[in-house]
């Protein structure tokens, strides 16, 4: 099976590696913030799905801090000079707030030279009709993707993650979104309690009938991290989770319903390894990569 990758579609795009910048735009969630509940979806940690991001500050700062961590990363067959990438707002909520604060934060980052594209993570309830005015204003400028996390369809399991909002809700944001010529990728988590394979897949046939397509699929393998509701359920009440080859293959079963053209930017995720309280066998990245690409060439 092929399959396309985002890192594949950038690079011929672009002509080189495009690497992913963690970044703040200062926001909280309604969901924790008391508009709609307190703690967040019950998966989500104390940094909001941003572990990894700078502190917040103004984006040129930030993106200066994330490079001098990056930059000794990457291959030095390119020089720092010429390095492009693309600034993620991950944390939290990034189109809860202001409109004009947010469009400042996200015109400072797209003013950067070295920044090719905008990724901006929020809800489908975050997004009224100004904040799309602003998103398409900026698209005008440099690419804007907009990152929704959707995880699943079924509103029983919603309920259990406390996700705060119903399908009708990431419908109705979702096609305004594509109608403002937005680039949207969606989220699917994998895993969640109670939910069967069938479930799951459910889910994934959703993504594949919508129309238009979305431009991008995240399928995000869920990790129990310390300090979440989560967690505190998983300790006091064990539920299954996937075991690598479990998880594998349903991987393949997704990427099987999905459109061929469909764009894959992720297909297992990152939890840090100092919160990771299961499955721990995906703290080994490398090796379920290994596994999941083996899988797929092989499908």
């Amino acid at each position: 099976m092929k399959i396309r990758r985002i890192s594949d579609e950038l690079k011929k795009k672009y002509g080189q590696k495009i690497y992913k910048l963690s970044l703040s735009a200062g926001c909280t969630c309604p969901n924790r913030d008391g508009s709609l509940g307190f703690g967040g979806c019950t998966f989500c940690s104390e940094g909001g799905s941003g572990d990894f991001a700078a502190r917040p500050a103004p984006a040129a700062e930030q993106i200066a801090e994330a490079r001098r961590r990056i930059d000794p990363k990457l291959p030095k067959s390119l020089a720092m000079k010429d390095r492009r990438f693309i600034a993620y707002f991950q944390s939290f909520t990034n189109t809860y707030g202001d409109t004009g604060r947010l469009e400042h934060i996200f015109s400072e980052a797209e003013d950067q030279p070295e920044i090719v594209g905008l990724s901006i993570g929020t809800r489908p309830d975050c997004l009224e009709d100004d904040k799309i005015s602003m998103l398409k204003r900026l698209n005008e400028r440099k690419p804007v993707w907009v990152e929704l996390g959707l995880q699943t369809i079924h509103e029983e399991t919603a309920c259990r993650i406390h996700r705060g909002y119903s399908l009708p809700v990431f419908e109705d944001a979702y096609h305004r979104l594509k109608q403002a010529g937005l680039t949207v990728i969606v989220h699917v988590i994998l895993g969640l309690p109670r939910e069967t394979e069938e479930m799951m897949l459910q889910t994934v046939r959703y993504l594949a009938s919508l129309d238009p397509h979305p431009d991008g699929v995240k399928l995000q393998l869920l990790h129990i991290l310390k300090g979440t509701r989560l967690a505190e359920e998983y300790q006091e009440r064990p539920f299954p989770v996937f075991t690598m080859e479990e998880y594998c293959r349903l991987v393949v079963k997704c990427l099987k319903i999905l459109p061929e053209d469909a764009v894959i930017h992720r297909l297992t995720g990152d939890g840090p390894k100092k919160l990771l309280v299961a499955p721990l066998w995906s703290a080994d990245k490398k090796r379920v990569l290994n596994m999941l690409n083996r899988y797929i060439e092989e499908a």
